[in-house]
């Protein structure tokens, strides 16, 4: 008994932080795509979906490419691809419409595009709060083209680094096996 009255005695007195004991999943967020409709991540269920913030004038800017090669082998199979473009790095044009056309004439994007969104910092968008806080520092995009993949329970899955290409084998290893799981 006295065990016990401990127990809630130091309970009550550190507190049980609810919000951290029920962590969210990405499914409660939803961007903003380049027409303005709502794109949900709870649409995606059972999906695995990678999102990556893109810049149309940046260094990496040719993965647009290899993003809709990966989009168009593994739709079928439970993938989406999200692309986030970001003015975070100063390397993004000023409009949703620029970036719309931009990617839609250069590289033929037809996987979903959201509205500009800052991705790092006080000002970023919740899905990018959320991700740094459920899985750490890692989940922040130190450049354009970092690419987080939720698995398809909704929960941080891996992180690549801009660096990684999206049709390299070390991020389709891992794209695959979040599929299979």
């Amino acid at each position: 008994m006295r065990k016990t009255l401990i127990i809630l005695f130091m309970i009550s007195l550190f507190g049980i932080n609810s919000s951290k004991a029920n962590i969210n999943i990405a499914y409660e967020y939803s961007f903003k795509d380049l027409d303005g409709e709502e794109i949900k991540l709870s649409d995606f269920k059972n999906k695995v979906i990678v999102i990556t913030n893109v810049a149309s004038k940046c260094g990496f800017t040719s993965q647009y490419e290899d993003l809709q090669t990966i989009w168009e082998k593994y739709q079928e199979k439970g993938l989406v691809v999200i692309g986030v473009p970001s003015s975070s790095f100063n390397q993004e044009f000023q409009t949703n419409e620029e970036v719309k056309n931009f990617c839609e004439a250069k590289f033929g994007i037809s996987f979903p595009m959201t509205q500009k969104e800052e991705v790092r910092g006080s000002n970023a968008h919740p899905f990018y709060k959320w991700a740094k806080e459920t899985y750490g520092s890692k989940s922040v995009p130190k450049w354009n083209f970092h690419k987080i993949i939720v698995d398809k329970n909704g929960k941080v899955f891996d992180t690549f680094a801009s660096m990684t290409n999206p049709t390299s084998n070390k991020f389709i290893k891992v794209i695959e096996k979040a599929l299979s799981q």
